[in-house]
């Protein structure tokens, strides 16, 4: 019986969607940061955009599906004077907090955590 109002709460309880941070073409990641947005379906990814050029940096800053996120990082690149761009995917709510440089590392500490917590059980 209780499974089966689990069951029930789940099926019926509204979807929420994902919420990103949003911006057109700061030159800061603070300033980036400064207004969200809730994706409507299909977009169901935040996606961070990077483009440098010399000093200058163009941070943009969407909702997106994961198709067309994965797509465009996969296209994205840089030359060997930083020159180009980077982009990154992620889907939880506000994950696209950081430029796209710092996204990787927040990944390799989770992982790293995780990690640690597991040896106890060797």
């Amino acid at each position: 019986m209780l499974l089966s109002l689990v069951i029930l709460f789940f099926l019926f309880s509204p979807v929420t969607s994902l919420k990103c941070f949003v911006c057109s073409s700061s030159t800061t990641n603070d300033e980036c940061n400064q207004s969200s947005q809730s994706c409507q379906q299909p977009l169901d990814t935040c996606m961070t955009i990077v483009d440098t050029l010399g000093y200058m940096k163009a941070i943009v800053k969407q909702c997106a599906s994961s198709s067309t996120c994965k797509g465009a990082a996969s296209t994205a690149s840089m030359n060997a004077d930083g020159n180009g761009n980077t982009i990154n995917c992620c889907n939880y709510d506000m994950c696209n907090f950081s430029a796209a440089e710092s996204v990787h590392s927040h990944t390799l500490l989770l992982l790293l955590t995780v990690g640690i917590l597991l040896l106890p059980s060797l």
